[in-house]
């Protein structure tokens, strides 16, 4: 070999050894990568067949027909049907050219071009909804897609799920195959939900207009083409029309696009009001076909839709069938007496009204107001939480507590007497302005005196009250004060819940309105009841023996609403009217601006409040009892229709006689030890005396600071010193307990009466 071919050589290109490394490396991540995209497209298209294959029927009826929520009672009986306007189908040579060219415009621009499915228009919506921007346009379902899901699908939420959309892509696929575009398109609208419960383009003509789709012009055409997207935000008959102004216009700029219209044209309509033409009458539509009237089921009906958007459905577009646990002959009981049978002080006064099975939180029956015209969905009463319960607070707030954590006996002495809020000059009445000294536990909740439900909540103390409170699902966000123990911001609906735990032994069932919902596909969810123990057996039987006292006692406050041959028990509540000379409703202030009956079987919980929309229009004397007169009315009919047995006294519980009268008390509780009684039952169903006098001792370390109320040592309602816990000497503000700082009320208390 010569030095002239060794130079040659040299002059060679050498292989690059570690470059030919890296494209080796990058080509298998390359392919790799290809790999698993293949891979995953495999996986994803076999996932999407398997769906596919379980999908759903769909029929011409089902493309046909239009979408009605239907919502039934207790007994599979029809009361509302949304969206029950009269609906005509409108033939294709009813539709206008203009309004198909509209819709498709701004819905599906390719919908003549594709096949159901439209990946463009996904890619698009999904780069739109990364991006947070949006062009005016739908999503990334087309046309037919959305005809699919409005026919057999729920817009809820949970069901947006791969396995729906791809259902949803397969029949959309399918019904491209089997019908026309044109039919397609007619079905889609003649389906869609287009605002105050009308469905169909042809029916919304005459809603809005009062005329027939062939005699709208360009504007009104753009305007019924843009609503489906949003029917209550584009409304045009709303109070302000800018956004109906601008989906308008956003259509016409679409047709312009899409070369329907001319700009010329589009200019034109878009200087015509949305407004122009709009016929209040509604034109040729007529009301809910249900035999049931309106006016009776409103305010249910209006909380079962809040609750079907609570779980994500739409039941204006889902087609749900929805069956409930009204008690359509209880609702309609109800209204009759609120609205006929009780007399009120003026149509102004009004009610809110709710009835609460205890055995599992339904919703038996529900009233929002009384003589309310021709309102529709209007404000429901038996929700609202902006008016004082009054005196109702008491067994929630105060004695049921002092039972539940303290074991206190029904004959517990209490002080009746001056009472001033700490850190405040605040002094406390009752309706009568007197003080009647020292007396039972149980007939200071009978009488509904005030002093001693106070006493009694500094001795339980905020925190156990708050957390005894929240068992029965009552809250608030600032921290209770004692003023609260006489009345709390509570709706009629919290109060029956609540009053229901004491019904049934002790479980707090959390108040429902719907029992099952079924979607257009057949898939059908139950709902059944949420419980939680609330407080123990003893504390509810207690509870229950003194407040059947309020309704059957000579001295109850809620005698009114006595019922012959009804086990029942209840508690009233009233707070004082606002003062104009003050401006408040302090409690020196005479009359009444909220009065209150709440009460129960074993079957049945209901809660009643009265007053005027106005707190400050009293309530007459007259008129107080209104509430009572209506609990009346509807218990007697509840439990004519469903009796109830007396309650059977738990093992925990003991009855004495104590100066006469039949008591009760804990059996392990210190308060036993105390009195023994040679009539004393466990098994006992009667709240009658027992026809034997007890003999009563007292041993000196009964009573403790921690458990003893501040009152004097003799009781209105016993004689004997032996029979009542001892006590501290009377007219102290604050029992011995200590209270807690969060326990000074921040404003004046509005005070219950009764």
């Amino acid at each position: 070999m010569n030095n002239e071919e060794v130079s040659r050589r040299s002059q060679r290109p050498h292989k690059d050894r570690g470059g030919r490394g890296r494209g080796s490396i990058l080509k298998r991540i390359f392919l790799w990568a290809l790999s698993l995209f293949v891979l995953a497209f495999v996986a994803l298209a076999a996932l999407f067949f398997y769906y596919a294959s379980s999908a759903p029927t769909i029929t011409e009826n089902d493309l046909k027909s239009q979408t009605t929520t239907t919502i039934y009672d207790a007994n599979n009986k029809v009361i509302s049907r949304l969206g029950a306007q009269k609906r005509e189908y409108a033939s294709n040579s009813e539709i206008p050219t203009l309004l198909k060219h509209g819709v498709v415009a701004i819905e599906d621009r390719r919908f003549y071009q594709g096949h159901g499915v439209d990946p463009v228009r996904i890619v698009e919506a999904a780069i739109d909804n990364v991006l947070h921007r949006s062009n005016g346009m739908q999503g990334g379902s087309t046309i037919t897609q959305q005809l699919v899901k409005l026919s057999v699908f729920s817009t809820a939420a949970s069901d947006q799920t791969f396995k729906r959309k791809a259902q949803e892509a397969w029949l959309a696929i399918n019904v491209e195959r089997h019908f026309t575009k044109n039919q397609i398109l007619n079905f889609y609208i003649n389906k869609v939900y287009m605002g105050n419960g009308v469905y169909g383009m042809k029916t919304a003509a005459q809603y809005y207009y009062g005329k027939s789709l062939k005699e709208l012009d360009l504007s009104q055409l753009a305007l019924l083409a843009g609503i489906p997207q949003s029917p209550t935000y584009y409304n045009p008959a709303n109070t302000d029309t800018k956004p109906a102004t601008q989906r308008r216009n956003e259509v016409l700029a679409a047709m312009v696009r899409a070369k329907y219209i001319t700009q010329a044209q589009a200019n034109a309509a878009m200087k015509e009001s949305v407004t122009d033409g709009l016929d209040s009458t509604h034109g040729n539509t007529s009301s809910n076909d249900s035999s049931v009237d309106e006016k009776v089921v409103d305010s249910y009906v209006k909380e079962v839709l809040t609750q079907l958007e609570a779980k994500g459905y739409n039941p204006n577009t889902d087609g749900l069938q929805v069956h409930t646990s009204l008690d359509l002959g209880a609702q309609e009981e109800l209204y009759n007496a609120a609205n006929n049978t009780v007399s009120f002080q003026s149509d102004k006064m009004q009610t809110g009204v709710a009835v609460v099975n205890p055995h599992n939180g339904q919703v038996v029956a529900m009233l929002g107001g009384r003589k309310t015209g021709d309102v529709v969905y209007g404000l429901n009463r038996a929700v609202q939480t902006d008016r004082s319960s009054g005196s109702t607070a008491k067994p929630i707030m105060d004695y049921g507590p002092a039972i539940q954590y303290l074991k206190w006996p029904t004959y517990y002495a209490l002080s009746d007497t001056k009472f001033t809020f700490p850190g405040t000059n605040t002094v406390l009445h009752d309706f009568d302005n007197q003080y009647k000294g020292t007396m039972t536990m149980r007939t200071a909740l009978v009488e509904s005196r005030n002093v001693p439900a106070v006493r009694t909540l500094q001795a339980v103390g905020i925190s156990r009250a708050t957390k005894f409170l929240k068992g029965l699902g009552i809250s608030q966000k600032s921290a209770y004060t004692l003023a609260n123990g006489i009345g709390l911001y509570v709706s009629p609906l919290q109060i029956a819940a609540s009053y229901a735990a004491f019904a049934n032994g002790g479980t707090y069932y959390k108040p429902y309105y719907i029992t099952s919902i079924t979607t257009q596909d057949g898939n059908t969810i139950n709902y059944n009841k949420s419980g939680k123990t609330a407080m123990n057996k003893a504390t509810a039987y207690m509870i229950t023996d003194m407040l059947k006292g309020v309704i059957n006692s000579s001295d109850g406050s809620g005698t009114a609403a006595k019922l012959s041959g009804v086990n029942q028990a209840g508690k009233t509540g009233t707070t004082s009217a606002y003062s104009a000379a003050t401006g408040t409703t302090s409690n020196t202030n005479s009359g009444v601006m909220d009065s209150w009956m709440a009460g129960y079987t074993k079957n049945y919980s209901i809660a009643v409040w009265t007053g005027f929309d106005n707190a400050k229009t009293s309530i007459s004397s007259s008129y107080t009892k209104a509430a009572q007169y209506l609990y009346r009315d509807v218990m007697q009919y509840l439990d004519a229709e469903n009796h109830a047995s007396d309650w059977t006294m738990p093992s925990t519980v003991e009855a004495v006689q104590v100066n006469g009268v039949r008591q009760l008390v804990i059996k392990d509780s210190k308060w036993a030890l105390t009195v023994t009684s040679s009539t004393s039952s466990s098994s006992s169903n009667s709240s009658s005396s027992t026809s034997s006098s007890s003999s009563s001792s007292r041993s000196s370390s009964s009573s403790s600071s921690s458990e003893s109320s501040s009152s004097s040592s003799s009781s209105s309602s016993s004689s004997s010193s032996s029979s009542t816990p001892s006590s501290s000497s009377s007219s102290s503000n604050s029992a011995s307990t200590p209270t807690p700082a969060s326990s000074t009320p921040t404003t004046t208390p509005t005070t219950p009466t009764q």
